[in-house]
């Protein structure tokens, strides 16, 4: 349950983790869709007369109906990634007041909006891992957050070139006006053999960012989890003021805290201590049942 503001329930981190691990398979099966139709095309342009237009068809059901098994996933994956990712923006504020560059809305939004999606989500990222670090800001490491988002960005890419080529040399060969001399056929054939050869190498990179998406969902987890049981961590003496808070640095020799609690209330993780009953300063209550 929240504790001292920081909210370390594991529900969503958990369904993600499931979401994931049902992906794989199902993006596993994209990637036998498309190598079916990869088959299919090789077999054509080695002897046309072997391939069928029913072989066509199957290899394009199976690839559609695995893809769209993976689209409902997606769209699953999408959202409670959002609600997730927003829910670690929270937690940060609590363990760096001040230290974010951009508020909770956009940790949540930045995904879904066009062009900023490519770095905002990226500097949210960072400014969290920073603030969950338990060792921290200074000597947080981000191999993993920078590798990757690296395979993220990657897969998107290839997979959408990708797709788009595929699309648009489909609806060439397919279109009514389509008129080609039998060298031009072969050429067209061996373009669509080579995009899907491509399109599967794009696949594997989306199971690599899959993957380290899984992972990354457990260790920022654990490492929230591990900062919330510490007190408010120390920047180095007589060093800069907390990331990104714009406050002078601190000249006299002190630390200056990283990760103050608002303001009332106790340490992230310390256990909630009931008020004090009323009474004189200094009296002492025997206890419950004496007296």
């Amino acid at each position: 349950m929240p504790t001292g503001g920081v909210d370390l329930r594991r529900g969503l981190a958990t369904t993600l983790t499931v979401l994931f691990a049902v992906a794989l398979p199902a993006l596993i099966l994209v990637l036998v869709g498309r190598a079916g139709q990869w088959d299919v095309i090789g077999d054509m342009l080695d002897d046309p007369t072997s391939v069928t237009q029913q072989d066509l068809d199957d290899a394009d059901d199976f690839f559609l109906g695995a893809w769209v098994i993976y689209l409902l996933l997606t769209a699953a994956i999408a959202t409670v990634w959002a609600v997730w990712f927003r829910k670690l923006r929270l937690n940060a504020e609590v363990f760096a007041p001040g230290s974010h560059r951009m508020s909770s809305g956009w940790a949540a939004g930045a995904w879904f909006t066009p062009v900023v999606s490519l770095w905002f989500p990226k500097q949210i990222a960072n400014d969290i891992w920073r603030a969950s670090s338990p060792q921290g800001p200074h000597a947080a490491n981000r191999g993993m957050l920078n590798a990757w988002w690296v395979i993220w960005i990657v897969a998107m890419a290839t997979n959408f070139i990708g797709s788009l080529r595929y699309s648009t040399l489909r609806g060439k060969m397919e279109s009514d006006s389509y008129r080609p001399s039998l060298s031009e056929v072969r050429e067209d054939i061996e373009s669509l053999h080579d995009i899907l050869a491509f399109d599967m190498f794009a696949i594997v990179v989306l199971m690599a960012a899959a993957i380290l998406a899984l992972l990354l969902v457990r260790q920022i987890t654990t490492m929230q989890e591990q900062r919330a049981a510490l007190p408010p961590q120390a920047a180095p003496m007589g060093g800069p003021a907390p990331y990104g808070t714009g406050a002078p640095s601190y000249g006299t020799g002190a630390p200056s805290p990283y990760g103050v609690p608002p303001q009332g209330q106790p340490p992230y993780g310390a256990p909630q201590m009931p008020p004090a009953p009323p009474g004189q300063p200094g009296q002492q209550y025997p206890p419950y049942g004496h007296g």
